[in-house]
C-alpha cells in the first residue's frame, strides 16, 4: 500500500502485489525509441491496461498513481515522448509526432500480456496526449481520464482573449529546460526553486521579447520562438489543434478541472463536444489551481471510480460535479452550465457597483496604461504555486487600475456559470488591451481575485465603434462558482494590463517578438445611459 493512497483514501478492495519492468523500447512508427517502464499486478491474467504518455520523465518518487493503479490490479504503461528522457527524436513543445502513437499501439497490440481492454490516465501535457492520441480510430479504448488539458492548445494557453499568455509560457519553459537540462533529476529540480522566480521575472521584462528565452534558460528555444511569431490566427496552431477528434474519443470520458487552472474554458467547451457526439462524460471543477486537484482526495477518489466502472464494465458515474468556493461545499449539478439567470451590475462615477441603471449625469471614469510600467497581477490562473486566490488590495492601490464596488451585501449571493463583462471605452490609441477581474472583499477589506479575463483589440478587431470613438468591450471571464457572503462585497476591477500573466500590451501594432518601443496610453470607461458598462453574473435559483 502506497503512502499516498493511505493519504487520499483510496485502498483498494484487493491489494495486488506490483511488479515493475523498467526501460521497455517500444519503437514509433517512423523506428524512433520510446522507453517506457511497464508496471503489473503479480498473478493477474492479462488486465486491464492504463497508458500514460508524458515528456516530464519516468520513475519520480513522487508519483505514485502507476502503482496505485497496478495495486488495484491494472497494467500500467508509462512512457516517455520523442525527444524526453532517453526517448529518440526531437521534443517539439505542444506539436507531438502522430508517429509516436501509431507505434505504441501497433507494439501494443502484438504483447501476448495485452487483454484489449486499454484507458488512458493524467494532467496536463498527458491529458493533451490523450486527444492526439484520438486522431486514429482505437476500439480497444474504454476511457479517457483528462485531467487539466483542453483539446485546444493555442486559445486556452496561448492566447486567451488574442493577448499571448507570457507569463504562463515562459514558466513552462522554465520547468521544460530546468527537467531536461537536469536529466529529470528531483533533486536538481528542487535546487533550481530558489532561483527561479528572480529569473522568471527578469525574463518577462525583457524587450525584444525574442530575446526572453535565453534571458530565462541561457538559449534559444525553437518552440518558443515560434509562439511568438505568430499570431492566434496563424495556421501553426493547426498542429497543436484536436477538437476534430472528439468522435474518436472512447465512450467514457472523465474531465476534471479547477476553477483556476488556466485551461478550464477549453475543457468546458470539451464537454459539450463530447457531450453533442454521444459520450458518457463526467465533469469535475474543484477550488484548485492547474495539475493540483489531482493529488487531492475529491480529485483522486472521482477519477478512481470512473477507471473502475468502465473497466470492469459497470455504469460510469456521469453528470456535473463542482465545488462551490465561498460556501465550502461540493453540489451535483444537472448540466453546464446550470440554470441561471444572467444579471447585470452596474458600473458607477465614484467606483460604486449596483443593480441600478447609470445616472444621466454620470461621467467617464480615466486611468493612464503604461507599458513600460505594466500593471501587473497575483494569483489567478498562473503557471506557478502561487495561482489561486491571493489579497489584490496592493493592485488595486495603483492609479492604473480602477475598482468598482458594491455596498455589503444585505444577503447572501450566490453564482454558477459564466462571468463576462461589457465595458464602454475610449482609448488615445488603437492597440490596447482591457483585463477585467472578479473580487469577493471582506468586511476587513481584503480583495480576494475569483476570476478574470482579458481582451486585446486592434483596428482590425471585430467591435462597435461609435462615431465619438467609443468602442464596446466584450470580456469573457473564466467562469466560476462562488457564494459571496453576506456582509461582503462584489469587486470588479479594470485595467490595461496583468503582466507577467498577459504578455504587455506595447502599444505600437508592431509584431511581438521584436518590438522596442512602448507607447501608454488613456482611458475612460463610460458608465452613462447610453454606455451602460456592466459586469454580468449568473445568479442562480439560491438566490431567490
Amino acid at each position: 500500500m502506497t503512502l499516498l493512497s493511505r493519504l487520499l483514501g483510496v485502498r483498494p478492495a484487493v491489494r495486488h502485489p506490483v511488479r515493475v519492468r523498467r526501460d521497455v523500447q517500444i519503437p514509433a512508427a517512423d523506428g524512433v525509441p520510446l522507453p517506457a517502464t511497464h508496471y503489473y499486478p503479480a498473478g493477474v491474467h492479462r488486465p486491464p491496461l492504463v497508458l500514460l504518455r508524458s515528456p516530464y520523465g519516468r520513475g519520480n518518487p513522487l508519483d505514485q498513481v502507476p502503482r496505485i493503479l497496478a495495486q488495484r490490479g491494472y497494467q500500467v504503461l508509462y512512457q516517455s515522448l520523442r525527444g524526453t528522457a532517453g526517448a529518440g527524436g526531437r521534443f517539439d513543445g505542444f506539436v507531438i509526432d502522430p508517429a509516436d502513437a501509431d507505434g505504441t499501439l501497433s507494439w501494443l497490440r502484438a504483447q501476448p500480456w495485452f487483454g484489449g481492454a486499454l484507458a488512458t490516465w493524467g494532467a496536463s501535457y498527458l491529458g493533451y496526449a490523450q486527444w492526439e492520441l484520438a486522431a486514429r480510430q482505437i476500439p480497444e479504448w474504454k476511457i479517457a481520464v483528462i485531467q487539466d488539458a483542453p483539446s485546444a492548445f493555442a486559445e486556452g494557453f496561448m492566447y486567451p482573449g488574442g493577448a499571448f499568455a507570457l507569463g504562463n509560457a515562459l514558466g513552462w519553459v522554465q520547468l521544460v529546460d530546468t527537467m531536461f537540462s537536469g536529466d529529470f533529476s528531483l533533486v536538481r529540480q528542487f535546487l533550481a526553486v530558489p532561483a527561479a522566480g528572480r529569473k522568471l521575472r527578469r525574463a518577462s521584462a525583457t524587450l525584444p521579447l525574442a530575446e526572453a528565452d535565453r534571458a530565462l534558460t541561457g538559449h534559444r528555444v525553437s518552440w518558443f520562438q515560434e509562439w511568438i511569431g505568430n499570431g492566434p490566427d496563424q495556421a501553426y496552431w493547426s498542429r497543436m489543434d484536436h477538437r476534430a477528434h472528439v468522435g474518436r474519443m472512447p465512450p467514457v470520458v472523465h474531465l476534471q478541472g479547477g476553477w483556476y487552472d488556466f485551461f478550464l474554458p477549453g475543457m468546458l467547451a470539451d464537454h459539450a463536444a463530447l457531450l453533442a457526439a454521444g459520450r458518457t462524460v463526467r465533469l469535475l471543477i474543484g477550488p484548485w489551481g492547474h495539475g493540483k486537484g489531482l493529488y487531492t482526495r475529491d480529485g483522486m477518489r472521482d477519477a478512481l471510480a470512473a477507471l473502475d466502472a468502465a473497466l470492469l464494465g459497470r455504469q460510469a458515474p456521469s453528470g456535473v460535479r463542482v465545488f462551490v468556493t465561498g460556501a465550502n461545499r461540493w453540489q451535483d449539478l444537472p448540466e453546464w452550465p446550470p440554470a441561471h439567470e444572467p444579471t447585470p451590475w452596474y458600473l458607477h462615477p465614484g467606483g460604486r457597483l449596483n443593480r441600478m441603471h447609470a445616472d444621466p449625469a454620470a461621467g467617464p471614469s480615466r486611468y493612464r496604461y503604461d507599458p513600460a510600467d505594466p500593471t501587473p497581477t497575483v494569483g489567478g490562473t498562473t503557471v506557478s504555486m502561487s495561482s489561486g486566490p491571493a489579497d489584490n488590495r496592493a493592485i488595486e492601490a495603483r492609479p492604473d487600475v480602477l475598482t468598482f464596488t458594491t455596498a455589503p451585501l444585505a444577503r447572501e449571493v450566490e453564482v454558477i456559470g459564466p462571468v463576462r463583462v461589457r465595458l464602454h471605452a475610449r482609448a488615445s490609441i488603437p492597440h490596447v488591451d482591457y483585463v477585467a477581474r472578479l473580487c469577493e472583499v471582506s468586511p476587513r477589506g481584503r480583495s480576494v481575485n475569483l476570476c478574470d479575463g482579458v481582451v486585446r483589440l486592434d483596428p482590425a478587431s471585430d467591435i462597435r465603434r461609435d462615431s465619438d470613438g467609443v468602442i464596446t468591450v466584450d470580456i469573457a471571464l473564466w467562469p466560476l462558482a462562488h457564494h459571496f457572503r453576506r456582509g461582503h462585497r462584489i469587486r470588479l476591477q479594470v485595467s490595461s494590463g496583468a503582466h507577467p500573466r498577459y504578455g504587455r500590451n506595447p502599444g505600437t501594432g508592431e509584431p511581438l517578438a521584436t518590438t522596442l518601443a512602448l507607447r501608454a496610453s488613456t482611458h475612460e470607461i463610460f458608465h452613462d445611459p447610453d454606455h451602460p458598462s456592466a459586469l454580468w453574473l449568473p445568479l442562480t435559483e439560491r438566490n431567490s
